[in-house]
């Protein structure tokens, strides 16, 4: 089945291109969450239009992105976790825990966003990846410290 991507979709496309799907993955993902819209005969036609609409879409969120880039690189987060003897944490970091932090400090991130590959369970200083836009991505410090 041919769908017409109205979102960027990881793994799968971006916004205006036209990708081929099993008919089930469309029917009870894609077209629900407006995700894309079926590839007809009409909508084909209007294809072009939607790709200068997203194309200023695109532009104002990199934008965006950009600057929030630049506020988020001078970012440092500290959180303080209970570690036993070794620096070993007791649970982990996760991405959720992150993105409170930043939310803490008045950015509203949301936690998908953040490229964290396993949650942290040692004591110490890491780069946190955050991945604003596909072609804008961050990088925020973060000291996991031992709680005393």
């Amino acid at each position: 089945m041919q769908i017409i991507l109205q979102e960027d979709v990881e793994k799968l496309g971006t916004r205006g291109q036209l990708v081929e799907v099993a008919p089930g993955y469309a029917r009870n993902f894609l077209l629900p969450r407006r995700l894309g819209i079926e590839a007809t005969p009409g909508n084909m036609k209007r294809l072009e239009k939607m790709r200068a609409t997203f194309a200023k879409k695109e532009a104002t969120e990199k934008e965006a992105a950009q600057k929030l880039a630049e506020l988020l690189a001078a970012v440092s987060l500290t959180l303080k976790r209970k570690a036993g003897e070794n620096d070993q944490l007791f649970g982990s970091v996760t991405s959720a825990d992150i993105a409170e932090a930043l939310a803490a400090q008045g950015f509203n991130i949301e936690k998908r966003k953040i490229a964290l590959a396993d949650p942290i369970k040692l004591v110490g200083e890491f780069d946190i990846p955050i991945k604003l836009h596909r072609e804008v991505t961050v990088s925020v410090k973060l000291a996991v410290k031992k709680e005393e």
